[in-house]
């Protein structure tokens, strides 16, 4: 169970590390609107950040 909270801690922090090398502020805020999307159980508003963060992503 610690492993797996370290795993994912571990991810989070190269996720984040690398949308802020890449795509700044915007990067980083719509990664956390996917993010609350999903904790709030709202999937309009994380699909629509999803991919627009996709997109962000592609251009980069």
């Amino acid at each position: 169970m610690v492993q797996l909270q370290l795993l994912r801690a571990l991810g989070e922090f190269l996720l984040t590390h690398e949308v802020r090398a890449r795509l700044g502020l915007v990067g980083l805020a719509l990664l956390v609107v996917v993010t609350v999307g999903i904790r709030a159980r709202r999937t309009g508003l994380a699909v629509g950040a999803a991919i627009v963060f996709t997109l962000l992503m592609a251009q980069a």
